[in-house]
């Protein structure tokens, strides 16, 4: 990312004052990770489809002490909130900002560290907010960024925040941030996506560990070139359970709601990294219980309720 000059908030004309805006979840089916020193070019090459549910983010700015105050669905999360913070220092660092009040409030319509990408959603929805509210001068791809330097810094997540604003059934052909990385889309027609989630899974404890990252890696490079070779929804399906088996990441219990899930739809698998079970399916019903109907995004972040 490129430097700039700092500003001071006196310096920043602020037509709006408070913005929301939507950014889709989504669910990583296969990936390699791609290590780098450089926040911005470390991440991970793989697949994984955008949902039409995620994070809501309310942003609200007034002058005043520097102060920064993070709420998830109306409660204070310090845990879950922690990549938000991050992008938001990584924010006021970068422009010097002093004299602020920043409350963010996101609201998450889907299960949070079950593999829907929720930290990046809102560390993405926090940019790109606190962006447009301060005019601050940066391009929408470098404002993204920032987003996806939080999560590999905070090591919640490596190739999220680049699936999100493209929207889709997305192919990550080069790891990095938006700008840096490089993806594809598989055309497809409108699909839901249908999940069923049993807890939570700590992304970190396996993205940072040398064992498992090798074997993620290895077996996802193969399969990121045959969804490039066969760009279809059943391909992508059909890899990703492979490579959750493969990987030995799914449990038994996920595994048995995988296989409930494959009979019913185009295919089903594990979300990465998620205890989540999720298929595309042409219709919305499932014959299991308390499951989560999505379709597929593609339309990517908007803002939304602008005052």
């Amino acid at each position: 990312m490129k430097e700039y000059q700092r500003f001071n908030f006196t310096t920043l004309f602020v037509i709006k004052m408070e913005y929301s805006i939507f950014v889709p979840g989504h669910i990583t089916g296969f990936f390699q990770i791609i290590d780098n020193i450089n926040p911005l070019k470390k991440g991970s090459r793989g697949s994984g489809v955008v949902l039409n549910k995620g994070v809501t983010t309310h942003l609200k700015i007034d002058e005043g002490k520097e102060r920064v105050k993070v709420k998830i669905n109306g409660e204070k999360d310090d845990k879950n909130a922690s990549v938000t913070r991050k992008t938001v220092d990584l924010i006021i660092s970068k422009f010097n900002l002093e004299d602020l009040s920043i409350e963010i409030d996101h609201e998450v319509d889907v299960p949070i560290g079950a593999g829907f990408g929720t930290s990046a959603s809102g560390a993405l929805g926090t940019s790109l907010s606190i962006v447009k509210a301060l005019k601050l001068p940066l391009s929408y791809y470098d404002a993204a960024s920032i987003a996806h330097i939080a999560e590999v810094e905070m090591m919640s997540g490596l190739g999220d925040v680049i699936a999100e604003i493209m929207g889709g059934i997305v192919i990550r052909t080069r790891e990095g941030a938006p700008g840096i990385g490089m993806t594809d889309k598989v055309i497809t027609e409108d699909l839901y996506v249908i999940t069923k989630t049993l807890g939570k899974l700590d992304t970190a404890s396996i993205i940072d560990h040398p064992q498992l990252k090798e074997k993620i890696s290895s077996t996802g490079k193969i399969m990121i070139q045959e969804i490039i070779n066969n760009p279809y929804p059943d391909q992508f399906m059909d890899l990703s359970y492979k490579f959750a088996l493969e990987t030995s990441l799914i449990n038994e219990e996920v595994l048995e709601i995988v296989e409930i899930m494959k009979e019913e739809s185009i295919g089903a698998s594990m979300a990465m990294l998620g205890n989540t079970a999720f298929s595309l399916s042409e219709k919305p019903e499932s014959s299991l219980e308390n499951v989560l109907v999505s379709k597929i995004d593609f339309q990517g972040p908007r803002f939304i309720n602008q005052y």
